[in-house]
């Protein structure tokens, strides 16, 4: 490999602008589908797209026909043990997030998981209860049954203990977000997670962490505390916590901190340790067998008033229908649980399936997903999604498909139907014990914000803003927020830009900010300016402001004052105060004129020049006779690059042809380079050029109009003679003077070389 100073390559080739090259290199046409083409096409049917629809409604036949039983049998057989018992607890302990009995937790870990094994593209994810989702659930729950006072008025509430109340809102609000997630899935509707940043889900999931944390303190100290849902619900909370904080059970107390020391430590064993030990360490399976144990030899729940998890039934409820007036009070509420929890398991999804090398379509991702709640709704399943500790368990403990997650599912089975009354002793503060302790990856995540406000800004204000606004408000109204602030930054990114002037590195085609670099050159009277975003409404005035700042001048107001300087000229010869000798025009008084600032029939100060009855050219650089004054302008051509512009709107365009008239009417040459030709084909449609604006000022290359430039303005030499910045008379006689701005053709040398030598 050569070293970068022995480097070098030559390329040469004729300047091309966008219509000589167009000359050359004929396009092809290509006849573009239109609406009913394309209706036509998603309607059409034929055995191959059958095999297409079957295969990806189905992914299990994709993978289950490359499956090796000798080599991932064994492996999935005791990751779907293991995943299967966390799943256990963590089921048990997150229904407790959503208020409802700790049963309903087990059947998301079951009814959900046998539909995702069939419609799921993820080999790795363990579906199941997700703590997130689970205290969204929970929101929606104690505001329509409350703990204290009357549910709201709903048919079919008549008769039922509020437990039961309570099961049939989690279950029909389970069943809702379902058809959300199914209904988006059917539409393609796949990418709308790409509007949750991960900027924004770190900080939505850090909030929820707080709200998860403050939820369980009731269980670690043993006290009753009602729910609360809405705006400053955790201020509530944590007010009733702190005002009856000395009626803590001592018992729920020292049974939690024990609990969650010990988990912590064995984690911790297993994170440093994950290479050497062939199956992390169930620590919270260890801690709930010996919790229950404790609680039965002592009997916790009778002698000390320990509130513990209480008969599980040993058969599945029957399946039902969910509830119209639920969806009608909850529709509201289901939306953003079906696009967080679809996003919080699409992103798990993705790290493995980049990880494992495999395809997830997001997609069939919403499909599975909506089938899923769909199903398990119908069975009083919490809603389900994933969780990324639980996942991690199937992947680590070498996990290699589905196979593992139905396993898992097995293993809930039994545990519901043959030993779960083993659980019923179980403290409810050892499932709260367990829930904060793995909340310490999502409660970690404020550790970003120091280096988001060190490296990017606006995201950190994205993240504060979202975690802020999700703990004082709720997660529902906070997840609003916070994609509100996320367009707000992305609009103010692109309303705002950082526009440069470019400069030219000696003797290459090289073109860089010149601020950012001392030994690049500006080529003398040419301005290059660079636009790096899109040109819309939003921003096209800003986009004016930054250019006129970048040369020097406003161009309108260069204009305007010519015009009225050509006005005045014009009376002064009619008058006879001007007259026209061999060194120009001069002042037949010696008394000074001041200059009108008259400002009528502005609509003509706005048009171009007009010497048609002026016997000479005027020089607009130099010093002008009778006390007239025009501001200079310094330069002869400027150049937008336009590599970095997207797209422009309507209004835009309009904002861009009066930019260019301007400068083109006060004699500046514009060009614009690294147009899209999109681009280009849209201002065609959108009648953009006319007899001042044409084809010919586009060119492929920054470097092909600065030749174009060199051609058309030669540098000044060391001689003169060679340059057209010579000394010229104030007024020359008009006889001598040429088109400044002719842009029919501005240069005439497409077969000059184009040559570039980079060392």
């Amino acid at each position: 490999m050569l070293r970068p100073s022995s480097q070098q390559y030559v390329v040469t080739r004729p300047m091309y602008s966008e219509d000589s090259f167009e000359e050359e290199h004929a396009k092809v046409f290509r006849n573009h589908k239109n609406l009913l083409d394309h209706i036509k096409e998603y309607f059409t049917c034929n055995s191959k797209r059958a095999k297409n629809a079957a295969l990806s409604l189905l992914p299990i036949i994709g993978w289950i026909k490359i499956y090796s039983i000798k080599e991932w049998l064994l492996n999935d057989i005791v990751s779907g043990i293991s995943t299967g018992l966390v799943a256990v607890l963590q089921g048990l302990a997150y229904s407790l997030l959503a208020s409802i009995s700790p049963w309903y937790g087990l059947y998301a870990a079951f009814f959900p998981v046998i539909i995702y094994f069939f419609l799921g593209t993820s080999r790795h994810i363990s579906v199941g209860a997700f703590p997130v989702l689970s205290l969204m659930v929970g929101a929606v729950v104690t505001r329509l049954v409350p703990d204290e006072g009357p549910p709201v008025n709903i048919t079919g509430f008549e008769g039922l203990t509020k437990d039961e109340q309570r099961a049939i809102v989690s279950a029909s609000l389970t069943f809702l977000m379902g058809l959300f997630q199914l209904g988006m899935g059917l539409l393609q509707v796949g990418f709308i997670v790409m509007y949750l940043s991960d900027t924004l889900i770190s900080g939505f999931t850090t909030a929820a962490a707080v709200h998860i944390l403050v939820s369980q303190l009731k269980f670690i100290f043993g006290l009753k505390v009602p729910g609360y849902s809405g705006p400053l619900a955790i201020v509530y909370t944590l007010k009733s916590i702190f005002g009856q904080i000395t009626s803590t059970n001592i018992h729920d107390l020292v049974t939690a901190i024990v609990v969650m020391v010990m988990v912590l430590v064995v984690k911790e064993i297993n994170d440093r340790f994950k290479s050497k030990l062939p199956v992390p360490i169930p620590i919270e399976v260890i801690m709930t067998i010996i919790a229950c144990g404790v609680s039965y030899a002592f009997n916790f729940k009778e002698n000390h008033a320990v509130d513990v998890v209480g008969t599980i039934p040993n058969s599945f409820e029957p399946p039902m229908a969910p509830n119209l007036q639920v969806f009608q009070m909850t529709a509201m509420d289901a939306f953003p649980m079906a696009i967080v929890g679809f996003a919080v398991a699409y992103a798990v999804a993705k790290v493995y399936s980049d990880k494992h090398d495999y395809l997830i379509d997001g997609n069939q991702e919403l499909i599975a997903f909506g089938a899923s709640n769909i199903f398990g709704g119908a069975f009083k399943s919490l809603a389900a999604s994933t969780a990324l500790s639980r996942s991690s368990v199937q992947e680590s403990t070498g996990g290699k498909t589905q196979i593992a997650g139905f396993l898992s599912a097995i293993i809930v089975l039994i545990v519901t139907l043959g030993i779960g009354f083993l659980l019923e002793p179980l403290p409810k503060s050892v499932l709260g014990a367990v829930v904060i302790v793995n909340l310490k990856g999502m409660l970690m995540q404020v550790v970003e914000v120091p280096y988001l406000w060190k490296k990017d800004r606006p995201d950190c204000i994205v993240w504060v803003g979202t975690c802020l606004a999700s703990i004082i408000l709720g997660l529902d109204l906070g997840l609003a927020v916070g994609l509100g602030v996320e367009l707000l930054t992305v609009v103010f990114r692109v309303q705002f830009p950082r526009c440069s002037i470019l400069a030219n590195v000696k003797g290459t085609d090289i073109y860089r900010d010149r601020k950012d670099y001392v030994s690049i050159y500006e080529p003398e009277g040419v301005k290059i300016f660079r636009i790096p975003s899109p040109i819309f409404f939003a921003n096209i005035d800003f986009f004016r402001d930054k250019l006129n700042d970048a040369v020097g001048f406003n161009p309108l107001r260069i204009l305007r004052k010519r015009n009225k300087a050509v006005r005045k000229i014009k009376k002064l010869i009619k008058k006879g105060e001007l007259i026209l000798t061999s060194k120009g025009l001069q002042a037949t008084c010696s008394m000074p004129i001041e200059e009108s600032d008259d400002e009528s029939n502005m609509e003509d100060l706005d048009q171009p020049t007009d010497y048609s009855d002026l016997p000479i050219q005027v020089n607009w650089n130099t010093e002008l006779p009778a006390n007239i004054r025009v501001p200079p302008v310094n330069i002869h051509s400027l150049v937008l690059d336009f590599t970095a512009v997207s797209f422009l709107d309507t209004s835009a365009l309009k904002g861009l042809k009066t930019a260019l008239k301007e400068f083109i009417r006060i004699n500046v040459d514009v060009y614009i380079v690294g147009c899209d030709p999109y681009i280009i084909e849209k201002l065609r449609k959108c009648k953009f050029f006319d007899d001042e604006i044409k084809t010919s000022i586009f060119f492929l290359t920054i470097h092909d109009a600065t030749l174009c430039i060199h051609e058309s303005h030669p540098p000044i030499t060391v001689s003169g003679k060679n340059s057209t910045h010579a000394v010229h008379p104030i007024i020359s006689p008009r006889s001598q003077s040429t088109t400044i701005n002719d842009h029919s053709n501005p240069c005439q040398f497409k077969e000059s070389l184009y040559s570039t030598i980079t060392k």
